[in-house]
């Protein structure tokens, strides 16, 4: 008998929940509330969850290892999930209405490889607390957040503003056809402080734009990151820089990289200083990792790219299951809304 192929959805929305079940309910609420059209919503669980809502003909649960980052789930969403257009939502961001109606359709032009989303403050959502992230040369990451009159809403122009890099870790929307160039997708090693520097560097490689749509509204959790300990910052940090190495002409990189050494040091004083420099010394001596990451990079700059410039401020026209981890057209009008009821408790 012949056999039918399920058409895959235009839009995957994952959904990284490493540990906290009241986050991601807040999460997934928001998101089955305002659900696009053609898209289908998968949660990686990095804790034990049992869908006391009964969402699972709407949602799709994977397990991951008890414990893994946000990192590690992402990665495993990435790998699960079949849309065109991928759209990262961490546990503890919540969707606005038709948060993702302009944004996908930036990707009808195929040199797009990322879109960035406005992220508001939960207690405020007139006041912007992140457009993106940017890298520079010497390895520093910068999250891009206005100040004064332009951090409200009403009162920002995107114009006047840095382009991003990227989106952050936790909220954004990628290409497949990008993601699908590289080895790993978010590289666990650069922790999930880094994760989304190292793949701005590979969006630079590969030559595709970053567009940031500020009609994509996202409310940001209330607590975005917890400190980092001194020691994985400086790991992380010496990472980053190592892994971009390819992407930089390497004399300006290095004094720039001493810069940022020493920017790190002087902000982490007095207790976390030695531990920044001791974890930037523990990266350095693992230079023999860098070396796949060099030839990867060196293969997205001379192979075929997914775009011209890099960034760009300016528009671009079957039944839910839960997996283990050793399991191993273009749209005419708005996204249909679901009514919002609250979620009840299966008995």
């Amino acid at each position: 008998m012949p056999t039918t192929t399920a058409t895959p959805p235009r839009l995957s929305i994952v959904i990284p929940a490493p540990g906290d079940e009241a986050t991601l309910e807040e999460t997934l609420v928001s998101v089955l509330e305002n659900r696009p059209e053609d898209s289908e919503i998968v949660v990686v669980l990095g804790f034990g969850y049992h869908d006391p809502w009964s969402v699972g003909e709407e949602v799709r649960f994977i397990q991951a290892p008890i414990g893994s980052n946000r990192v590690a789930c992402i990665n495993l969403g990435l790998a699960a999930s079949t849309g065109r257009i991928v759209h990262v939502l961490a546990a503890g961001w919540r969707a606005t209405p038709f948060w993702t109606d302009v944004a996908v359709e930036h990707f009808n032009n195929e040199q797009v490889a990322a879109v960035v989303p406005l992220e508001v403050a939960s207690d405020d959502s007139d006041r912007i607390v992140a457009t993106g992230i940017e890298v520079g040369s010497g390895g520093r990451r910068v999250m891009l957040r206005p100040w004064g009159d332009a951090s409200r809403v009403q009162g920002f122009h995107r114009d006047d503003y840095p382009s991003p890099s990227s989106p952050t870790l936790e909220a954004g929307f990628w290409s497949r056809q990008m993601i699908n160039r590289l080895t790993f997708g978010f590289c666990p090693a650069c922790g999930d402080e880094y994760a989304d520097a190292d793949m701005a560097v590979s969006l630079q490689a590969t030559g595709g734009r970053v567009v940031f749509e500020p009609t994509s509204k996202i409310v940001a959790a209330a607590e975005r990151h917890r400190p980092q300990p001194a020691f994985k910052a400086g790991l992380y940090g010496e990472r980053l820089f190592w892994r971009s190495i390819a992407s930089e002409p390497l004399p300006q990189s290095l004094v720039l990289h001493v810069v940022e050494i020493l920017r790190h040091a002087l902000v982490r004083a007095p207790l976390g200083t030695l531990p920044v420099l001791a974890g930037r010394l523990v990266a350095l001596l693992q230079f023999g990792m860098y070396i796949p990451r060099f030839r990867e990079l060196s293969a997205l700059m001379q192979g075929p790219t997914t775009g011209g410039n890099h960034t760009t401020n300016q528009p671009v026209s079957g039944p839910a299951r839960l997996l283990r981890y050793d399991e191993g057209h273009a749209r005419t009008g708005r996204p249909h809304r679901r009514r919002k009821l609250p979620l009840k408790r299966s008995a």
